[in-house]
């Protein structure tokens, strides 16, 4: 991490705040050894009771990717569970996504849930955000996401939620300048307001007191992280899925949308400065997955090809239902910020405050 965190603080020895949160509250309390692993056992139990009787005994999102693929082989393969497995295809899935999540269900013999979002609400949800000019144009496809798992689990009572987030990979969590709370519901009507040229009447709309208070304190549905319970690395994940289902990893993560690959890979870092592998690179690095000389050698070529960026600016134009053009103006547009807009931010830092307090949160996002 560097000063594109504009945030970032340094100590005496040029150690930055990232790391020393990672060192003083996070990894002191991450346990993968044998105490992780009878805790994630209590847990599994729990679910297993909660299940019986039932067609399933916990709902898993699956986008396709790394972490959700690997826990969804943990928890058939090693806990003998039954998920429904829960898809949300937000219009941008990769091929190679696709055919993951298919070898993956079909191998373990599992059904698959797939809910699909109304593309005209979701075109015209996205290019309001371009429209806005803040850096974190991702949300409509985040929130949609977030929100149908979370709706279907209130609908069905389902009280298990599983979820792929882990510190193994994810210690070092995103600045808020760069990816803001994609729950923000302030934030997204006033853009909304300003930019939509539809209601979005289709679209699934969740507010952070939703799934944060009413589904966990009043419905008792717990959202469970099982990678962090148990010896969990990047190689790992890639090895066992490669040789047991013929899964493909892909270039970077969060690359199995092809909407986020252009936003991340290429969005953030050319208009903005942020380049979000400066991110999962620190994460591994921590973790002792990578090096740090490793992370500035990959860091010296782009995310992106450039000499096939022309063609994503044509397909993500094209499936905007607006010229490349128009696409380009959006790019080199005034920068904006989520501080620029109607926000919750005081709500969402008041929040992170109590659940670090109480042990639920320790990593910092700010």
């Amino acid at each position: 991490m560097d000063t594109t965190d504009s945030a970032i603080t340094f100590d005496e020895c040029g150690v930055c705040d990232h790391c020393r949160d990672f060192q003083e509250n996070v990894s002191p309390n991450w346990h993968t050894d044998e105490r992780g692993r009878a805790e994630l056992s209590a847990i599994i139990d729990q679910v297993r009771k909660a299940g019986k009787g039932h067609d399933f005994d916990c709902l898993l999102g699956l986008s396709g990717g790394l972490d959700s693929s690997f826990m969804l082989h943990c928890l058939v393969k090693d806990f003998g569970l039954r998920p429904l497995v829960f898809h949300v295809d937000g219009g941008w899935n990769s091929d190679l996504a696709v055919n993951n999540i298919q070898m993956l269900v079909e191998k373990l013999g599992l059904d698959l849930f797939t809910e699909v979002i109304d593309w005209e609400d979701m075109r015209d949800f996205q290019l309001a955000f371009f429209k806005s000019g803040i850096s974190q144009i991702d949300i409509p496809q985040d929130h949609a996401f977030i929100a149908t798992l979370y709706k279907f689990a209130n609908r069905y009572n389902v009280k298990y939620i599983m979820n792929g987030g882990n510190i193994a990979t994810e210690g070092v969590r995103n600045p808020l300048e760069w990816l803001y709370y994609g729950t923000d519901m302030w934030l997204i009507n006033d853009i909304r307001k300003r930019f939509c040229t539809r209601p979005l009447t289709h679209y699934p709309f969740s507010s952070v007191l939703f799934h944060k208070f009413y589904l966990r304190y009043l419905r008792g549905v717990q959202v469970v992280r099982p990678l962090n319970y148990m010896p969990y690395s990047k190689d790992l994940a890639i090895n066992t899925l490669r040789n047991e289902y013929g899964w493909r990893a892909y270039p970077q993560k969060h690359f199995e949308s092809r909407f986020t690959k252009f936003f991340e890979g290429y969005w953030l870092p050319t208009r903005f400065g942020y380049d979000t592998r400066k991110v999962q690179f620190s994460s591994l690095i921590l973790t002792g997955q990578m090096t740090r000389n490793e992370a500035l050698e990959k860091l010296k070529v782009p995310a992106y090809d450039p000499s096939t960026i022309d063609d994503e600016f044509a397909y993500i134009a094209k499936k905007l239902g607006i010229s490349v053009e128009e696409l380009r103006r959006y790019h080199t547009m005034p920068l904006k910020s989520y501080k620029d807009y109607r926000n919750q931010e005081a709500l969402f830092r008041m929040g992170a405050k109590v659940l670090r307090a109480v042990g639920i949160e320790r990593s910092i996002k700010r």
